[in-house]
């Protein structure tokens, strides 16, 4: 049964850290929470001069696991678990707080020396009750580690980030069972993808416009999806050709088949 839009809600952008801008598509006061997603961050993308790049420096955090993501740009990370290391556009940090851990993540010094151009997404996973106090820990793969699926056709690329996809499986080891996928759907593309019908599911549109089960979903809007096993999407008319990006995030369960479809636009998918 294909799931139909719920709702949709429109990201609205904050101030957060030492003063970056970011697109919050969830939570907002249309969609407060989405077990187990505590918010999904869009930063950027921002064109920074020399010495205008920001980042977020010491802050506590407790019980969740953060995803960072980065399309461009680098990051600096530290913590008080004695992790430390630069994250670089494609790569991708899962760092598990579990007890309790304090991080910054700042701009690099190339960064702040030659400005930068800065665009990526922040996760916020709840963990299981079992988990709320498990050790710190952190897992970082680089960009060239993360593996790539793609369709028999060619038309359709996926990044591994969690989960799998395509018969590829991902090399991150979450706590809270998750797919995430960063997909390139050129015009065109047919993906088949596994959605069990217990999960949660999202679309965010961050780049052009898609319709989603027969719902135009435009730059910045985030579909909630109904019940179902799979979902239908395809470019707005308007925006025929072009391709498409997307990323994925799934909690595990019964997995019957499901269907994608985009030909085109930019978007990021979110199930649970």
């Amino acid at each position: 049964m294909n799931r139909s839009v719920a709702g949709i809600v429109t990201a609205h952008r904050q101030t957060k850290g030492a003063g970056f801008i970011v697109r919050r598509p969830l939570p907002t006061a249309g969609m407060p929470l989405v077990d187990p997603f505590l918010h999904v961050d869009e930063m950027g993308p921002i064109d920074c001069a020399p010495g205008e790049t920001v980042g977020a420096p010491d802050h506590p955090q407790r019980g969740f696991e953060t995803v960072s993501y980065l399309l461009e740009g680098e990051v600096h990370h530290e913590d008080s678990a004695g992790h430390a290391g630069v994250i670089r556009a494609g790569d991708v940090q899962w760092m598990t707080a579990g007890r309790g851990i304090i991080n910054s993540e700042t701009p690099t010094v190339t960064q702040l020396d030659e400005g930068a151009r800065v665009h990526g997404f922040q996760l916020w996973v709840n963990l299981p009750a079992r988990g709320k106090m498990m050790a710190p820990r952190y897992q970082k793969v680089p960009s060239h580690a993360l593996p790539t699926a793609r369709s028999a056709d060619g038309l359709a690329s996926m990044k591994v980030i969690a989960g799998d996809a395509l018969g590829r499986r991902a090399v991150i080891d979450t706590r809270t069972p998750t797919h995430h996928l960063d997909s390139t759907l050129e015009a065109g593309a047919t993906v088949e993808q596994a959605i069990p019908e217990r999960h949660n599911a999202l679309v965010y549109v961050f780049e052009g416009e898609a319709l989603v089960s027969g719902h135009a979903v435009t730059e910045g809007q985030l579909a909630l999806l109904d019940e179902g096993d799979r979902v239908a999407r395809r470019p707005a008319a308007r925006r025929a050709g072009g391709r498409s990006r997307a990323v994925r995030h799934e909690r595990r369960g019964a997995a019957p088949r499901g269907h994608a479809q985009l030909p085109g636009g930019r978007f990021a998918e979110i199930q649970r």
